[in-house]
């Protein structure tokens, strides 16, 4: 997905701030970055302190480590990479938004992956649009998709009960032991 990523360029009509290209292997260098930006704004906050205890400089980083605080918690970082997965969809997810958003479910049990089907529903009630790759069945099986797969080179409208990955999927979960024993 790197080369859709670094070709791609989104623009809106309306300037806006809602909406996220994500993908998964991005996140663990997303999460070092914010921890990095909430102790540095903590230093610099104890170093304008220290000089000058009623300073007005450290608005801009009491605002910064605020807003982080708001968004992300005590940290994605500290929360289980599935849990910290949903707390930023939770966080960045907006009504009318536009999301582009590349395996999802890569970190999310199948539990928190109905977690993330509710957080979609909830947005698509709200104007919000989702343009989803994914291997797994539960989001490919979200009401009112319109699912697409790549066939030789060509994009092709498929329906849920055609997708070869749901069929093997179902095939394994109604008799696992007909596929282990051949390997």
């Amino acid at each position: 997905m790197r080369p859709l990523g670094d070709a791609m360029k989104v623009t809106w009509r309306v300037r806006t701030k809602k909406g996220l290209f994500f993908r998964a292997e991005d996140f663990i260098s997303f999460t070092k970055r914010i921890a990095e930006v909430r102790e540095e704004s903590k230093e610099k906050l104890r170093e304008i302190k220290e000089k000058d205890p009623y300073s007005l400089e450290v608005l801009p980083y009491a605002r910064t480590i605020h807003e982080l605080k708001q968004l992300y918690g005590d940290g994605l970082e500290i929360r289980s990479h599935g849990e910290s997965f949903l707390d930023l969809f939770q966080s960045r997810f907006k009504p009318g938004g536009v999301y582009i958003l590349d395996e999802p479910e890569a970190p999310l049990s199948p539990l928190k992956q109905l977690s993330l089907i509710s957080m979609i529903k909830d947005m698509i009630k709200e104007d919000a649009q989702f343009i989803i790759a994914t291997h797994s069945p539960m989001l490919m099986a979200l009401p009112d998709a319109d699912i697409y797969q790549i066939e030789e080179g060509n994009l092709t409208n498929v329906s849920f009960e055609d997708i070869e990955h749901v069929k093997l999927t179902k095939d394994f979960l109604d008799q696992p032991e007909r596929f282990i024993r051949h390997l």
